[in-house]
């Protein structure tokens, strides 16, 4: 015999706890679905402990950049073990508000993996559990390629279970995941190689962000290797080995880490016994209201194939509730200027069109202000990294169509830059703003001459 509820939700993960906390506090009777701990990939091993070691590499780097300053800091090491077990209570502190607040909120938790059954049943184990509405939020997994010795390697799951401080590590994928990592184990004092089979490292960020991070890795120590194909991975005497396709190899290396994307959670789903549709890849396409083909089943998060962020698939799945259960059909997430962080050494923001992007869109119609320069944090050191920023604006009146930032702080600008931009800002509007001096963040409202492209009008 099965158990009826208004909503289920299959993940315990950003989106799957976002829909079932409002449904539930619509009235709903919510079962929330879950095989490992609350927070899914975001809380366990994506942007919180990340987040934690982050800071950790930012306080190293102070610490070497002190002396210049006249302040007669140093250090006597670095304890990978204290920093692991304090990033893991913090984590399970989160762990444990979760699994309260699921309780006070009246959702039934089930463990387990869910499979569909039919358009209006999961299993989950031998039980059956219906509902009205079934909201899938598995979120995704770290993708290994298929090729000898793939199994030497580890993703980024297995960093965060990392219990002593690898000394050479080669990085395999310059995009977010694999940017970050080398920032913060670089910093932290291990030896780092990265290899991309693009030509340049964040493909597809602006090229501005691309070039200024590559210089700011290269003044870290960071080893890179561009359109390098690995073949495999291998081991010999002097450790872990990767091998390109046209017979590179790189050799000594103590972990070698994947990190070349992340695939949607859903083969295991069954979504055929529920008539849904799924692509090759894995996403679970939807329309802008997050509904699958199948009436009564939504998709949200990283499977659907759009944004792959944490607060997109919490405010995808809140958005959803209020669709369903608040009387607000017209309700949903609008996907356009989504502003985003990579936690690089410095960091890098950027929310909107890329230059490339935009000029395929708008034309020659388009207007880039641009700066490149050392920040006052770095006016006692040597050797500083670079702050780069780039405005993309289009038409006469020069509408802020997109905003590229690289450098200390460019973080926390980017949040309040982001709303600037959701809210159609022209360049005239930043002009207005009065600067608050001195930072970095000035510039954004500063830039006088626009850069003249070979060839370009604008």
């Amino acid at each position: 015999m099965s158990q009826h509820f208004d909503v289920i939700a299959i993940g315990g993960g950003s989106g799957g706890l976002a829909i079932a906390e409002k449904a539930a506090q619509f009235g709903q009777r919510v079962a929330l679905i879950e095989g490992a701990k609350l927070g899914g990939t975001c809380v366990n091993v994506g942007c919180v402990p990340k987040k934690v070691m982050w800071y950790a590499a930012n306080l190293a780097s102070a610490v070497a950049d002190a002396p210049d300053y006249g302040v007669q800091a140093h250090s006597d090491g670095f304890d990978w073990g204290k920093l692991i077990a304090g990033r893991n209570q913090y984590i399970a502190n989160i762990n444990g508000y979760w699994n309260g607040y699921a309780e006070r909120l009246g959702l039934t938790r089930i463990d387990g993996y869910a499979r569909f059954v039919d358009a209006r049943t999961v299993a989950v184990g031998d039980q059956h559990y219906t509902a009205d509405h079934i909201v899938i939020a598995t979120g995704g997994r770290p993708i290994v390629p298929r090729m000898p010795g793939a199994e030497l390697g580890i993703t980024s799951d297995g960093f965060f279970a990392l219990e002593e401080q690898p000394k050479r590590v080669a990085i395999i994928g310059g995009g977010y995941i694999g940017v970050e990592l080398a920032g913060v184990l670089s910093a932290l004092g291990t030896e780092i190689t990265i290899v991309a089979l693009e030509d340049r490292m964040l493909a597809l960020f602006d090229p501005l962000i691309s070039e200024t991070l590559t210089e700011n890795m290269k003044l870290h120590g960071i080893d890179m290797h561009l359109q390098f194909e690995v073949a495999g991975i291998e081991r010999d005497e002097q450790g872990l080995v990767l091998a390109a396709r046209d017979g590179q190899r790189l050799t000594g290396f103590d972990q070698v880490i994947w990190a070349v994307g992340r695939a949607p959670n859903t083969r295991e789903l069954n979504l055929e016994a529920a008539g849904v549709t799924v692509e090759r890849s894995g996403v679970i396409p939807t329309d802008a209201y997050q509904n699958t083909n199948v009436p009564g089943i939504y998709a949200i998060g990283d499977i659907a194939g759009r944004e792959l962020l944490t607060p997109v698939a919490i405010a995808a799945g809140r958005r959803l509730a209020e669709r369903l259960f608040n009387d607000k059909p017209d309700l949903k997430l609008d996907y356009e200027n989504v502003p985003t962080v990579v936690f690089a050494h410095p960091p890098i923001g950027k929310v909107g069109l890329t230059e490339p992007e935009a000029r395929e869109r708008y034309g020659d119609t388009l207007t880039i202000y641009e700066t490149s320069f050392t920040p006052m944090r770095y006016s006692l050191n040597a050797h500083g990294p670079k702050t780069a920023m780039k405005l993309v604006c289009a038409g006469a009146d020069e509408k802020v169509v997109g905003i590229h930032l690289i450098g200390d702080g460019v973080d926390e600008m980017m949040q309040g830059f982001g709303v600037a931009v959701k809210m159609g800002a022209t360049k005239a509007d930043l002009d207005n703003t009065v600067a608050i001096h001195p930072c970095s963040a000035e510039e954004l409202v500063t830039m006088k001459e626009p850069v003249r492209r070979p060839g370009q009008s604008g």
